[in-house]
This record gives structure tokens, C-alpha cells and sequence, in this order.
């Protein structure tokens, strides 16, 4: 019962970790003379007190679902993966050009090689890293870090010059875009909401990351390296293979969120010269999500619900209320620090509980055995 009961905790703290984070929100909230209620039933009506609304959370839910299937594989092998924002982007980029330049082709099969031109994207932008981690130990998260700021001025490059579109070549002020796809090429919509088959197709790959982890021997084998890499070796498993394959993974999935956002949403490659004006920063918040999923597939499908219904929500709750978008930022913050904190906790709650067990099942000691040996013979 007590395991039980822990176990119920730790998967309940990124939810007590968010109620903490509104809560210090709405002291924010109360401190600029605004009802915290009326903010927060505001935000709540944004997200989910329509149709309409309801669809825009699921839009902007489906590549934080991505991004996070890929941060779910990265950790289970013990590697971090904060290069989300550049896999998007070198995605994008592929599935876009697929688009532009085959458009002879059937619809469907545009898509589909669109979908795979992403993905593969992604797996090198990812996969890069990967390697330089398992072959020269560089650390992942610098060059991860790195390979984002690449992939934007390749992003710009290409915006400004190859792949601009040619309404906006000959104009003095050029926007940063590609021309628009054609509508045979443009992923299925639910009308008359932006709501476009990419979120199923996010949903039934959150299923397959479940069952590649736990049901496949290559899922075991990475989350035997992300355990430990040492028994993982002397067991016969290639660790340097696996450390890249997670990350070779965790960028294919980021890298078909970015081409699922062109082809869903934008239907064409469009950005402010910076890394979120492409991905409105999923490649970061999708690794949150993963935590507040316990980084597991099926558990990051409601975690990414939920933060796609708090950056629709929150729009919302600044026209109403008229708070400055500055709050908005902070309360993002605030969710962020303190899921990522519940996460650490539950970390070392896990490690109280393994050290208090081994403790319990821990022979009894020489002092212990002479003393009941005594009880027992003066009994």
C-alpha cells in the first residue's frame, strides 16, 4: 500500500507543481488589482469553451507531442536533447522544398514524402550530436544548443535567397518566406476549424514510442544504456550505437513536428529571422511536456493537451482582463520552473525510497542477533 501510495504522488506532482505555479500567478494577478478568477476562467474559456477553441489546443498541442515523443526516447538513454528548435526548422525546410518542387505529383504522395523528408531532417540535425556525444563525449546539450543557432541562419539564408518566394523577391522589403503550397498538398482539416490530421498522426506515433520502448529489444537496449551504460556494455550492448540512435530518434520526431507545421498549419515556410517565429518555441516546450508526462509516450499525449491549452488559453486572458503580455510570459515561466523542480523531487524521492528499502531488507546485524539471542534465553 505504502508503494502504491507513492507511486500516486510522484505521478501527481507536475499536477501539484501547476497549481502551485497559478497559484503564485495569481498573486502576480492580484498585485495588479486583477481577479485571479476572472483571469483564470478566462484562460480556461480560451482553451476550451468552444469548438473552435477546443481545436486550436489540439493544433498547438500536436508538435509539442512530437518534440516530446523524441525527449521521451532521448532520456531513456540517459541523453539530453535541447536542439528540438533546429530539428524543427531543418525539417521544415525539407518538407517545404518537397512541396515546391515536385508539384506534378499526387497530393498524397507529396505528403507523404514531405512527412519523410522531415523526419529524416530531423535524424541528422539530431543525429549529430549524438555522435560527437558517443564518439568524442562532447557534451549534448552545448552541441545541441549549437546545432539550433546553425539551423536558423540557414533558415534565414534560405528564406532571403533560394527558397524565397517570388512575389517578395523583387520587393525592397522582402519577407522571409517561401511561396504557399498548393491546397492538394495541405494536411486533412476538420472543418471549419484549423484542426488538420496531424495531431492523429502525432497520437498513434505516441502508441508506436510506447510499444518501441517497452515491447521492442531495441527499446530495451536504450533504456538499458540510459540505466547503466557500464552493465549495458558488459551485457553485449553497443552503447555508442544506442546513445546515437536515441538521439538520431529524438530529432526525427522534432523534425516531422516541423513538417507537419508547415503542412498543417502555415502551408508555407514563414519566420521573423529567430528560431520561434518558425516553431513558437515547441522545441522547448515540447521537452517540458515530456516531464510533465513522467518522459513517458503515453503520458505526454494529456501533458501536451494541457500546455497547448495554456498558450491558447492565455491569449485570451490578456484581452479580457488587459494584463500586459509580460505576465503571460512569467506564468509560462512559473509552470515551467516549477513542473521541471517536481521533476527533480520526485528524482530523489525515488532515491529515499530505494535506500529506505534497502535498509529494510538488509540482514540483521552481529549486535542485533547477540541481543535477540540473549531475549531469547533469558525468556
Amino acid at each position: 500500500m505504502r508503494s502504491r501510495l507513492d507511486s500516486l504522488l510522484d505521478a501527481l506532482l507536475p499536477v501539484f507543481a501547476t497549481f502551485a505555479a497559478l497559484g503564485v500567478g495569481a498573486i502576480m494577478l492580484f498585485i495588479l488589482r486583477v481577479s485571479p478568477v476572472e483571469a483564470y476562467g478566462a484562460l480556461w474559456e480560451g482553451a476550451f469553451g468552444s469548438t473552435n477553441a477546443m481545436a486550436e489546443t489540439l493544433v498547438k498541442a500536436t508538435p509539442l507531442l512530437l518534440v516530446g515523443l523524441g525527449i521521451c526516447i532521448a532520456f531513456r538513454a540517459s541523453v539530453i536533447n535541447i536542439g528540438g528548435e533546429g530539428q524543427m526548422i531543418i525539417g521544415g525546410i525539407l518538407a517545404t522544398q518537397i512541396g515546391l518542387t515536385f508539384t506534378d505529383w499526387p497530393g498524397w504522395l507529396v505528403i507523404f514524402a514531405a512527412m519523410v523528408a522531415g523526419f529524416l531532417g530531423g535524424a541528422l540535425w539530431g543525429g549529430i550530436p549524438g555522435f560527437l556525444k558517443a564518439y568524442f563525449r562532447v557534451n549534448e546539450i552545448l552541441s545541441t544548443v549549437m546545432m539550433n543557432a546553425i539551423a536558423v541562419q540557414v533558415m534565414n539564408y534560405m528564406l532571403r535567397g533560394p527558397m524565397i518566394d517570388p512575389a517578395q523577391a523583387e520587393k525592397a522589403s522582402k519577407i522571409p518566406q517561401t511561396a504557399r503550397l498548393l491546397e492538394a498538398f495541405r494536411l486533412p482539416r476538420w472543418a471549419p476549424t484549423r484542426l488538420h490530421a496531424g495531431f492523429l498522426i502525432a497520437v498513434v506515433l505516441a502508441i508506436l514510442v510506447y510499444i518501441l520502448l517497452w515491447r521492442t529489444t531495441l527499446g530495451y537496449r536504450i533504456r538499458a544504456v540510459g540505466q547503466n551504460p557500464h552493465a549495458a556494455r558488459y551485457g553485449g550492448i553497443r552503447v555508442r550505437r544506442h546513445i546515437v540512435t536515441a538521439l538520431l530518434l529524438s530529432g526525427a520526431f522534432a523534425g516531422l513536428a516541423g513538417a507537419i507545421q508547415v503542412y498543417g498549419v502555415n502551408y508555407r515556410m514563414i519566420t521573423d529571422g529567430s528560431a520561434s517565429g518558425f516553431t513558437g518555441s515547441a522545441g522547448f516546450n515540447g521537452i517540458v511536456a515530456a516531464l510533465f508526462g513522467q518522459l513517458h509516450p503515453i503520458g505526454t499525449i494529456p501533458a501536451s493537451i494541457f500546455f497547448g491549452a495554456l498558450l491558447v488559453g492565455a491569449n485570451k486572458m490578456q484581452r479580457v482582463v488587459q494584463i500586459p503580455s509580460a505576465l503571460i510570459t512569467a506564468l509560462n515561466g512559473l509552470v515551467v520552473i516549477f513542473v521541471v523542480s517536481s521533476e527533480i523531487w520526485r528524482r530523489r524521492r525515488q532515491r529515499q525510497r530505494l535506500s529506505r528499502d534497502e535498509t529494510d531488507d538488509a540482514p540483521p546485524s552481529i549486535a542485533e542477533n547477540i541481543n535477540t539471542s540473549k531475549e531469547e534465553g533469558s525468556a
